[in-house]
């Protein structure tokens, strides 16, 4: 958990701490992209309890107290995906949202968001992720702006809007 300026001020279990009231904690979002500077995109495993079923970026998760956040990201690329990642950046270094209740439960994070490649395809945990798929960016800012934009998840959409201008993101796409 973390206060309005972000600094720690305790921990929780992430599966109790998520409900309709769902306290201010610290999260990531990663955008991971291939040699072709597609991203991957990925659909949350049916028996999440946050967000089931819906695209979303390539990973989210939480640090473990005291984990430096690469560290966690590498960690649950890892377990999500079955990948490495082979470079990392943070893009949107202060993203913070609160979403909408979904099935009951509103997200309410700070969440800077990070660019990484990543040089093989995804061999995903199937308690995470039921599917995936890479896009080229301008075809998932498309998705963003469609009438389906419902399929993907409320901080995918907003991230992607906030960062599509971005300087850094045009060395991924490189």
């Amino acid at each position: 958990m973390v206060d309005e300026a972000g600094r720690p001020i305790g921990a929780a279990d992430k599966l109790s701490s998520h409900h309709a009231d769902t306290p201010l904690h610290l999260a990531f979002s990663c955008y991971i992209f291939d040699a072709h500077g597609r991203l991957l995109l990925t659909q949350r495993a049916a028996t999440k309890k946050v967000w089931p079923t819906v695209w979303t970026n390539s990973c989210c998760g939480h640090p473990a107290p005291d984990e430096p956040m690469e560290d966690a990201i590498a960690r649950r690329v890892s377990y999500e995906l079955g990948m490495r990642i082979d470079s990392l950046s943070v893009i949107l270094p202060d993203y913070r949202y609160r979403t909408t209740p979904y099935n009951g439960i509103i997200e309410n994070e700070v969440c800077p968001v990070y660019l990484a490649k990543a040089s093989a395809d995804p061999q995903p945990n199937g308690l995470e992720v039921m599917d995936w798929r890479w896009v080229a960016w301008p075809a998932f800012l498309d998705e963003v702006s469609s009438d389906n934009a419902d399929r993907l998840s409320w901080w995918c959409k907003d991230q992607a809007l906030n960062m599509r201008d971005q300087p850094e993101l045009l060395d991924y796409l490189a």
